[in-house]
């Protein structure tokens, strides 16, 4: 049975995710950095330099949300980002940063479904994901998607929470995540389930080993887990 961000509620996956983010979108930001105590920024920014390696040109960054990882990837100096997210609510709140830094002509905000993205096979010489694929109603289908528009020889990487596995740190992991996070996140982003979807999609997902079966049994290659924060989170890359 998926996990749902409304658990009384009868639309489908997606169709609740897409609600969640845009009830949640003018607070997100905050939420985010504050919740995590800043530690995305830096995981964002390792992602980045696996990638420099590779230096792409065209990117495309699913679940761009308000397109903080897009804007991380200019490091890169491709000649073009394409972000692309369900949730206008997010995407709007992206736009004003990305116009904020005159980057307007180097990254492009569209709405769009991960599993049905409009795009030519053979498209992106990198894919790039931040904590955006537990959030696929049908991941492998998304990430097959994804795997369809990769140049040859191209690079995905994926940034996802994972579950700590060592005392004490799975402890207090599971303790913040349980106790401390939903509560905070509810009082500031007043979204009720947001916050305990979370959790609650952190411990359904494929992380580590099961998720690079995924990726490998797809027909992706070189694919690796780089344990991040404790095994927090991980940072997933493949090939084309």
């Amino acid at each position: 049975m998926a996990v749902v961000p409304y658990k009384d509620n009868s639309d489908s996956k997606r169709v609740q995710v897409e609600t969640m983010f845009d009830n949640i979108a003018p607070k997100y930001d905050f939420l985010n950095h504050t919740l995590s105590a800043g530690i995305d920024v830096l995981w964002r920014r390792k992602a980045i330099k696996i990638l420099q390696a590779k230096n792409p040109k065209t990117i495309l960054d699913i679940a761009t949300g308000t397109a903080d990882f897009a804007i991380e990837a200019i490091a890169l100096n491709p000649d073009k980002i394409i972000g692309v997210d369900i949730s206008e609510g997010m995407l709007a709140i992206g736009r004003k940063k990305i116009e904020k830094k005159n980057l307007q002509q180097r990254i492009v905000l569209q709405n769009g479904d991960c599993e049905k993205l409009d795009f030519a096979n053979n498209s992106f010489d990198a894919i790039t994901c931040s904590f955006g694929v537990r959030n696929f109603e049908h991941l492998q289908l998304g990430l097959a998607e994804m795997l369809r528009i990769l140049k040859p020889n191209g690079t995905l990487v994926i940034i996802e929470f994972a579950q700590p596995e060592k005392f004490p740190i799975k402890q207090v992991y599971n303790f913040y995540f349980k106790r401390i996070l939903p509560v905070i996140g509810k009082l500031i982003s007043k979204d009720t389930a947001a916050y305990t979807y979370l959790p609650d999609s952190v411990k359904a997902f494929p992380y580590g080993a099961e998720f690079v079966g995924i990726l490998s049994s797809l027909g992706y290659t070189n694919c690796k887990a780089i344990s991040l924060t404790f095994g927090v989170a991980n940072i997933y890359t493949a090939s084309k």
